[in-house]
């Protein structure tokens, strides 16, 4: 009983072909809350960027460093820290050894991988997403703005 008990009490509402999925990748419970802070404190100054598109060792440079591209932050301190790191790293993907870490897109092969036929402007803007990814500001890559639903 006490089995049935908890399927019934942590049964999640299944996904139907409807629902749209915002974020590159669907994020289960345990991250939500370190996506909903790195949202909150990314997503206030500029669009946020999907954790895929640099890899691990960029998001951790990041974290750590209150020189953000040129814009003094205060820190962001631990247990938020931790939530934002542990998505962070959960959702990106780590450089190879070859590669030197990236700090910008133009830099980050994953973000060139993801784009393989798009024509990017130079240098390339985190405002410019949104010409292509028409609800980028939502923190949402998968809508495509016309043009490019068909590619």
């Amino acid at each position: 009983m006490g089995w049935g008990l908890a399927l019934v009490t942590n049964a999640q509402p299944a996904q139907t072909a409807s629902d749209e999925i915002g974020t590159v990748d669907p994020v289960p419970v345990r991250y939500q809350l370190g996506q909903e802070l790195y949202l909150e404190n990314c997503a206030s100054c500029h669009i946020a960027l999907p954790p895929a598109v640099l890899p691990t060792q960029t998001w951790q440079q990041i974290l750590q460093d209150s020189q953000h591209y040129g814009v003094q932050l205060p820190p962001l301190i631990n247990p938020p820290r931790l939530l934002v790191w542990q998505y962070l790293q959960t959702f990106s993907r780590p450089r190879t050894k070859e590669e030197q870490t990236p700090y910008r897109l133009d830099d980050s092969r994953y973000f060139k991988a993801l784009h393989p036929k798009v024509k990017l402007p130079r240098p390339i803007e985190i405002s410019s997403c949104v010409s292509c990814h028409s609800s980028a500001a939502n923190y949402n890559f998968r809508r495509l703005t016309p043009e490019w639903q068909s590619q």
